[in-house]
């Protein structure tokens, strides 16, 4: 890790949060913790990888592949985000039940193209998947920082997503969701965010492709932020390969999960080559994953 990263390992006010009020975190989430008892690692694949954005075929999908959910799309800007209606939640519930594949997190990738940082259309989509989030039961929604909403180079961008983001933390804290930013940034530039907001409701979402891409070494990124507390669901993911047949060694990255402790939801996104069939992928996928990330191990 790079000079700086090292330096930051020095405790800081965060860090000092993080170690003072953690009972109080604990705490504040155990309802949605208390609904399963012992952690385990659920596979599931965001709902956009599986072709069946915003579309609630996609808990169909994850059946017939064998996932355990699905991360799914609060919706997008043409059906105005639709899961924020009691219906739409209601039919996801609905299918659910039925097809026996949860909701495993929620995710707002429209931000790619109508960017938080700087659109104020979005400040109400994020407040009102708090809510959402919390009407169905799940614990993290995925923010997304790529495209026209990259944070890179753009100071006043990320100002204003974190005057942004402490304006909702409470919300978030208050319903015990986790806001999960993921970006291309490295995970010191991560938690200068998080430390400038200052609340336990945001953390970073991890995605391994796009941090190796930048040339992270996501093993120690993944031991320092995890340590800390701060990272709150995974991306597997292999960019135009089947997870196993690219650069990512997952046999590390479940070594680095075992050093912070992480048992929970991690998504497939992505790993289908080129000309590859997606359900049969996505099946070699969750067999190569479960190899390493078994359900109850």
């Amino acid at each position: 890790m790079r000079t700086a990263l090292r330096n930051t390992l020095r405790l800081s006010r965060r860090r000092f949060l993080t170690s003072t009020t953690s009972a109080v975190a604990v705490s504040q989430f155990a309802p949605l913790f208390a609904a399963e008892a012992k952690p385990r690692f659920k596979i599931g694949a965001c709902d956009w990888s599986i072709g069946k954005m915003a579309d609630l075929a996609a808990l169909d999908v994850a059946k017939q592949i064998g996932l355990d959910g699905v991360q799914v799309s609060l919706g997008t800007l043409a059906n105005d985000m639709h899961l924020r209606r009691p219906e739409i939640q209601q039919r996801y519930k609905d299918a659910a039940k039925t097809s026996g594949a949860e909701v495993l997190s929620l995710a707002i990738g429209e931000l790619n193209n109508i960017p938080y940082k700087s659109d104020a259309r979005t400040i109400p989509w994020v407040s009102d998947c708090v809510d959402v989030c919390r009407a169905m039961n799940c614990r993290v929604i995925l923010l997304a920082f790529f495209h026209n909403n990259d944070l890179r180079n753009d100071q006043p961008g990320t100002d204003e997503t974190v005057r942004r983001l402490k304006e909702v933390a409470p919300k978030a804290e208050k319903a015990g969701v986790i806001l999960g930013v993921e970006s291309w940034l490295s995970a010191e530039d991560n938690m200068s965010i998080i430390d400038r907001v200052g609340s336990p409701a945001v953390k970073v979402y991890y995605d391994v492709a796009n941090s190796t891409e930048r040339g992270y070494d996501i093993g120690k990124e993944i031991r320092w932020l995890g340590r800390q507390g701060q990272i709150c669901e995974f991306h597997m993911k292999e960019n135009g390969a089947l997870l196993g047949k690219g650069r990512i060694d997952f046999k590390k990255v479940r070594a680095a999960l075992d050093d912070i402790g992480y048992r929970g939801p991690m998504q497939i996104e992505g790993a289908v080559p080129p000309g590859g069939k997606l359900i049969e992928s996505y099946i070699a996928n969750l067999r190569f994953l479960r190899e390493i990330f078994p359900a109850d191990a």
